[in-house]
C-alpha cells in the first residue's frame, strides 16, 4: 500500500508540473524590444527537419505544409539581421545530402529582404544549416564548414563516435555601418552522446581559438543541447565565449512543455557586446507551434 501510495504521489507531481510548463508555455512568451539604431540583431532557431518519405504525421511533408507559415511569421517577427538556423533539412531516400530543402526554398522566397550564407552545392558545401542576413546591412566576405569528426574537413564524415554527420557552419560579414567584421558560427551538437558534445566543443573551441586571437568579433549560435554550467559550454567559455544567460526553456517538445532550462544559446567572444538580455519568443501561429524550439534572439553591438 505504501509503495503504491508513492507512486500515485510522483503521478501526481509529474501531472502538475506538466500543467504549470503548459502554463508558462502560454504566458511567458517573451517579447522583443525595439531596435537600438546601430544594433545587430542576432537570432538562433532550430526549426526542426522535415521527413519527405512521410506524406502525414509528425515532421512529415503534410506537416511541414500546415506549419511553414508559422516559421515565416515568426521568422519575420523576429526582424534579425543575422538568424542561423539548425535542422534546416528535407530528409529521404530520393534526397542525398541536401538537395532537396523545402525549408530554405520556402523561407527565401517568402523573405526576399534575406538571403543565405552557409549554403552551396550540396555535394561540396552543407547547406542544412544557413545563415541569414540582410544584405542591405551585412556583406558576406567568406563562408565555410566544418565537421564534427575526427576528419572535420571531409564533408559529411561521421562524428567521433560514428553518428550521423554533424557540424558547423560558419560565415564572415562586414557591417556596412561601422566597416568592422563579425564571424558567425552556426552549430547544432549531439542531443544523446556527451562524449561527442565534449569532442564537438573542443574542436569549435581550436578553430574558433585563432580568429579571437586575432581580434575578429566572433559569435556562437546554435542549439548546444546543453544547459548553463554545462561543460560544453564551459569549454567554448574557456575559449573566451561567454553566454549571456537565457531566460527558460528553449525546447518544448513541440507541446509548450517548459521542463528544463535553455539548450539553445548565443555566445559572444571578441570585440562584441550584448546590449541587453537575450529574449526567447514563446509563440504559437494559429494554434500551432512552428516548431519544437524556441527562437532566441540578442541585440549586439560591434565594439571599436
Amino acid at each position: 500500500m505504501r509503495r503504491l501510495l508513492a507512486i500515485l504521489a510522483a503521478l501526481v507531481a509529474s501531472l502538475a508540473l506538466a500543467a504549470c510548463a503548459v502554463h508558462l508555455s502560454n504566458s511567458g512568451r517573451g517579447e522583443l524590444r525595439p531596435k537600438q539604431p546601430d544594433a545587430l540583431r542576432l537570432a538562433s532557431w532550430n526549426v526542426h527537419y522535415i521527413w519527405l518519405d512521410r506524406e502525414t504525421g509528425p515532421w512529415s511533408v503534410g506537416d511541414w505544409m500546415e506549419r511553414r507559415a508559422g516559421v515565416s511569421s515568426l521568422a519575420g517577427l523576429l526582424d534579425a539581421d543575422i538568424l542561423a538556423f539548425q535542422e534546416m533539412e528535407s530528409f529521404g531516400r530520393n534526397s542525398r545530402n541536401g538537395e532537396i530543402n523545402l525549408a530554405l526554398d520556402y523561407l527565401l522566397a517568402e523573405h526576399p529582404g534575406y538571403r543565405a550564407a552557409a549554403v552551396g552545392d550540396p555535394a561540396r558545401f552543407p547547406s542544412t544549416q544557413p545563415i541569414f542576413y540582410r544584405p542591405d546591412r551585412l556583406e558576406l566576405i567568406d563562408q565555410g564548414w566544418f565537421f564534427f569528426s575526427t576528419t572535420p574537413d571531409v564533408i559529411y564524415s561521421r562524428t567521433f563516435d560514428g553518428s550521423f554527420p554533424a557540424f558547423t557552419s560558419w560565415a564572415l560579414f562586414r557591417d556596412l555601418r561601422s566597416g568592422r567584421t563579425i564571424r558567425v558560427l552556426n552549430l547544432h551538437t549531439d542531443a544523446r552522446s556527451g562524449s561527442n558534445r565534449l569532442a564537438s566543443a573542443e574542436l569549435v573551441a581550436a578553430r574558433a581559438s585563432p580568429w579571437i586571437a586575432s581580434g575578429e568579433a566572433v559569435v556562437v549560435l546554435g542549439d548546444l543541447n546543453a544547459r548553463a554550467g554545462a561543460p560544453t559550454l564551459g569549454i567554448l567559455e574557456d575559449a573566451g565565449f561567454t553566454f549571456p544567460p537565457v531566460p527558460g526553456a528553449t525546447f518544448h517538445f513541440n507541446r509548450g512543455l517548459n521542463l528544463f532550462g535553455a539548450i539553445d544559446h548565443i555566445g559572444l567572444a571578441g570585440p562584441v557586446a550584448p546590449l541587453s538580455a537575450p529574449v526567447v519568443l514563446r509563440r504559437r501561429v494559429d494554434g500551432r507551434w512552428p516548431s519544437d524550439h524556441y527562437p532566441v534572439v540578442l541585440d549586439v553591438t560591434l565594439v571599436p
